[in-house]
């Protein structure tokens, strides 16, 4: 039977936990070498080495490659793009591979993408068809679609409009998302002993990024979010997650962490956590609360609330545990009284579960690797 070598490439937590599952099957497989690409905010220290959460998980790093991120401004973002585009250009040009996996979004995983492409590297690409409004991340998650020679979605809807792009249908699955399912699977003993001693129900879990494309002012937004926090803080605890590495980040990471020092006693502040440590947490809290794209895709599965806020998820299908509100304070406050009514013993419908979604996608991956190479086409759709 014939081998295959594969690579992953990650550049933040929020895609690599989501695969967690699928990465250990394609690992498993003796007639895989799979190997996991790095970069991005998982090898900063401010942002807490991430990557050592994946050696942890027993998964081979075969390439780290340091960016020098600096959320502070685009043309920083933009700088540590054209590292990673140097970088990963030479690296693909002396290991060439079956297939590359990209998932999602970020403009870590845009620089990944063209210098595979450009190296004649196929792509599977994860999380397409998705809309996102409130940031960058909407246009690039499009450019990868069109990098990518093969397509793994979340919902039909998003199958549906990766197919509209000019995807041909034959490459183009729903597997639903794997981390809707892959976050009811959590092992103990990769959960911290300062989240386990978290009372349920008593707190609740605050992970807020920057918006980039709607020219919000970012201090005003925190600093909304803080103040409503403020309203809660005697009878309920806030946990906070540190943020990602997109622009203006920095003043939310600055902000969170005066706040939760300095400010007030009954919050916690954690830069990373293992995936099992984050879903244990969001699992046993009241809601999230933030514009994380794991309050929409995960928390549902956790049976947990979310109050959204703000348009950096903006598009995003949603069930209807999603409290949509405006980044002021008086609305985020409302929302938390919301919550605080919600009865979590009747469950929540999440539109992005699917039963054995990691499975589905190692099988189709299997098929994938014994297609020929192709040159791709336009799919046009015939109105």
């Amino acid at each position: 039977m014939e081998n295959y070598k594969i690579a992953y490439a990650t550049g933040s937590r929020a895609d690599y936990g989501i695969v967690r599952n699928y990465l250990n099957l394609l690992n498993n497989d003796a007639n895989i070498d799979l190997d996991i690409l790095v970069t991005g905010s998982l090898l900063e220290s401010d942002y807490g080495n991430a990557y050592k959460l994946i050696e942890q998980d027993g998964f081979k790093i075969k390439n780290k490659v340091y960016q020098n991120v600096n959320p502070s401004s685009n043309s920083k973002i933009i700088k540590s793009m054209a590292i990673a585009l140097d970088k990963f250009g030479e690296f693909f040009e002396n290991n060439k591979y079956d297939l590359l996996i990209i998932l999602g979004d970020r403009y870590e995983m845009l620089s990944v993408s063209i210098a595979a492409a450009m190296n004649k590297i196929p792509i599977l690409h994860i999380h397409g068809g998705e809309i996102t409004l409130g940031n960058y991340d909407e246009f690039i998650r499009h450019s990868i679609t069109k990098m990518s020679c093969y397509h793994f979605t979340s919902t039909q809807e998003y199958r549906n409009r990766v197919i509209q792009l000019g995807e041909n249908p034959s490459r183009v699955f729903n597997i639903g998302a794997m981390g809707s399912e892959n976050c009811t699977n959590i092992i103990l003993k990769n959960v911290s002993k300062n989240v386990r001693a978290l009372k349920r129900n008593t707190y609740f879990v605050v992970l807020f990024h920057p918006e980039t494309l709607t020219n919000v002012n970012i201090e005003e937004q925190i600093n909304e979010l803080l103040n409503a926090i403020c309203y809660f803080n005697e009878k309920y605890q806030f946990v906070f997650i540190g943020t990602n590495s997109d622009t203006g980040a920095n003043i939310i990471r600055n902000k969170v962490k005066d706040f939760t020092q300095n400010k007030n006693n009954n919050s916690i502040y954690f830069e990373n956590l293992h995936p099992d440590s984050y879903h244990y947490l969001l699992k046993n809290s009241i809601a999230l609360i933030g514009n994380s794209s794991s309050g929409i895709i995960e928390a549902p599965s956790l049976n947990t609330y979310t109050v959204n806020i703000g348009n950096r998820q903006y598009g995003r299908v949603r069930g209807d545990s999603i409290i949509d509100v405006k980044c002021k304070k008086h609305e985020i406050k409302n929302a938390i009284k919301e919550v605080l009514t919600k009865d979590r013993k009747k469950g929540i419908f999440n539109p992005y579960y699917k039963k054995n979604s990691s499975l589905l996608a190692y099988n189709y991956t299997k098929k994938i690797l014994k297609k020929k190479k192709i040159i791709k086409e336009f799919y046009d759709i015939k109105f």
